[in-house]
């Protein structure tokens, strides 16, 4: 059983599943389609085509699916995706897509925190923490697990790899290897997101492993397309050192390049 405000608006059309909370003053457009076990506390606006899954909560203010902020949209039904159990904190906005051909998407077990901003076509993975104030410009992909701190800005089209940790108040140019830390307003990499990996389970092994190919790319004095071949003549290749090669291979904006002396 659905529990909804005498306050709240929700206009005809709109689909609901199961045991939702509705919260006063919160207003829900008619092309929305919400699961099971939202929480919805107040004044929150959801608009658009907008697909939300399970158990996530928004708080006040949020403002989820309205249209892109780009003057290329021609007005066409875009989308917005959310996935379960994400924690979307007061006066976040996530933008529809600027066109019918990619929707804006957000995974699951996510924590957006307040004032954040993610534009249209932004990709989010699962588990990804993105902090406080930060803004994401269009078409920025962050990938699972990764960390994004505080009052971050994100160039369109940036990529942040999977377990990266984005210290507060970057500014973000380039793609970001996965398993990196770094921060600065001129982006600087610190090495390789030891602890967070740590954290998640990654042996000891794995890491220096991962280790390794950041030398390459980050210690040898090589260029990039010199790191991605030095890295593929070694021998019996990882999982993770071969998903370091292959975001760098792939990166269209190109990676990170600068890298302050760490010590390994």
């Amino acid at each position: 059983m659905n529990y909804i405000h005498p306050t709240a608006i929700i206009k005809e059309g709109a689909k609901f599943g199961d045991d939702n909370h509705i919260g006063p003053y919160c207003v829900i457009s008619e092309n929305v389609v919400l699961g099971d076990n939202n929480h919805l506390q107040s004044h929150v606006v959801i608009d658009g085509h907008t697909t939300i899954g399970d158990d996530n909560e928004f708080y006040p203010f949020a403002c989820i699916g309205t249209k892109p902020q780009d003057l290329k949209y021609k007005g066409d039904p875009t989308r917005v995706n959310i996935g379960d159990h994400n924690t979307i904190r007061e006066y976040v906005t996530i933008n529809a897509s600027n066109g019918l051909e990619e929707d804006t998407n957000v995974g699951n077990h996510n924590l957006i925190m307040s004032y954040v901003h993610i534009a249209h076509n932004c990709q989010i993975g699962s588990h990804v923490i993105i902090s406080s104030a930060t803004t994401f410009a269009g078409h920025v992909h962050v990938l699972d697990h990764a960390i994004v701190s505080g009052m971050c800005a994100a160039n369109q089209f940036v990529k942040v790899g999977r377990y990266a940790f984005v210290g507060g108040a970057s500014q973000i140019k380039k793609d970001i290897p996965p398993f990196t830390r770094g921060q600065g307003t001129d982006y600087h990499l610190g090495g390789i997101n030891s602890v967070g990996l740590q954290r998640r389970g990654f042996s000891m092994e794995d890491i220096a492993e991962i280790k390794e190919i950041f030398r390459i790319f980050y210690r040898s004095g090589l260029n990039v397309s010199q790191a991605i071949a030095q890295a593929e003549e070694l021998e019996n290749l990882t999982e993770y050192q071969r998903e370091f090669i292959d975001f760098a291979k792939t990166s269209e904006r190109g990676i990170v390049l600068n890298s302050r002396e760490i010590a390994e």
